[in-house]
């Protein structure tokens, strides 16, 4: 399982014109499932998700947690994530679970998270959709996670 985290002021989703999901101050974590993840991949990607210190201290350095600032996390599922670049010019996607299997483990990850911060705290993009993500990068600061 693979998340790539940004630091941001603001995010959101827009689905088919509608906005889905918006957050302030948090995290934006893009979420790509591989064939071999598992319930236990997604444990361990939310506790680091969570605990990852990239907010800054009253002294500017990054030593503070999503959970120690009480910032919102949206999640959107991308399983670009999780292609295989390594050769040739063409993204292949034999690594990226099948749809339900993907949807799933999504699924599973956003109860990880409420259950870890609280419903009110977290955002999700929508399965499947296409959708339109804007964002607020704050820093730049962006890190990609694995599990």
């Amino acid at each position: 399982m693979k998340g790539l985290i940004q630091r941001v002021s603001s995010a959101s989703v827009v689905v088919e014109g509608k906005t889905v999901a918006a957050i302030t101050t948090g995290l934006l974590l893009f979420l790509g499932v591989e064939r071999t993840d598992s319930e236990k991949h997604a444990a361990e990607l939310c506790k680091k998700v969570l605990k990852f210190r990239i907010f800054p201290d009253q002294h500017g350095r990054m030593n503070l947690s999503l959970t120690e600032t009480g910032g919102a996390l949206l999640i959107v599922p991308q399983f670009t994530l999780v292609a295989d670049t390594r050769s040739g010019t063409r993204p292949g996607f034999s690594l990226a679970a099948p749809p339900a299997e993907a949807d799933a483990l999504f699924q599973h990850f956003l109860g990880l998270v409420a259950s870890a911060i609280g419903e009110g705290r977290v955002s999700a993009g929508q399965f499947g959709a296409d959708m339109k993500v804007s964002l607020v990068n704050d820093g730049p600061v962006t890190f990609m996670l694995e599990s």
